[in-house]
């Protein structure tokens, strides 16, 4: 069974600083696969992302499937998965595969975890938009998501 749980303001103890620009929060589907029960580290993640002024749901135990289906159901801007095993490559595919075929191509799509250098450039290859390993901070994956979300929502509002 899955468990799901929304957060969408910070800790009490903790001030999160506001989206970027006059829209509404950023909103990532944060996930980990069935096979993964590490949670720790996509936890930390999280919470660094509300903090950030971000809505974060977050999906333990999930196939990529359900993933991009909470995608899909909650519009979020921003498709992540945290991985710590072995198997990121196929599932990496494999989500790249089911956002495309909801439709879901404008939406940045990134993966987490330990991943070697040489998956990384693969995943990339493979069309993740950014692939944050061992020793990349939440800061610069803060930065990278409302960079690329911000282009991504002015491109979608050109687009209309």
């Amino acid at each position: 069974m899955n468990s799901i749980g929304a957060v969408t303001r910070g800790h009490p103890l903790h001030t999160p600083q506001p989206s970027p620009g006059d829209g509404p929060p950023i909103r990532v589907v944060l996930g980990k696969m069935r096979f993964d029960a590490h949670d720790v580290g996509a936890r930390y993640v999280m919470r660094k992302l509300v903090d950030a002024g971000m809505e974060v749901v977050f999906i333990r135990f999930a196939l990529v499937q359900e993933l991009v289906d909470a995608g899909v159901q909650e519009d979020a801007d921003v498709i992540g998965l945290s991985s710590l095993t072995g198997g990121h490559m196929s599932v990496a595919r494999d989500l790249v595969d089911a956002v495309k075929a909801a439709g879901l191509d404008d939406r940045l799509v990134v993966v987490g975890g330990v991943i070697a250098d040489s998956d990384g450039q693969e995943m990339k290859r493979m069309g993740i938009d950014g692939v944050f390993g061992p020793g990349s901070s939440t800061q610069e994956l803060v930065g990278f998501i409302r960079d690329r979300v911000a282009a991504s929502r002015g491109a979608r509002r050109s687009g209309d």
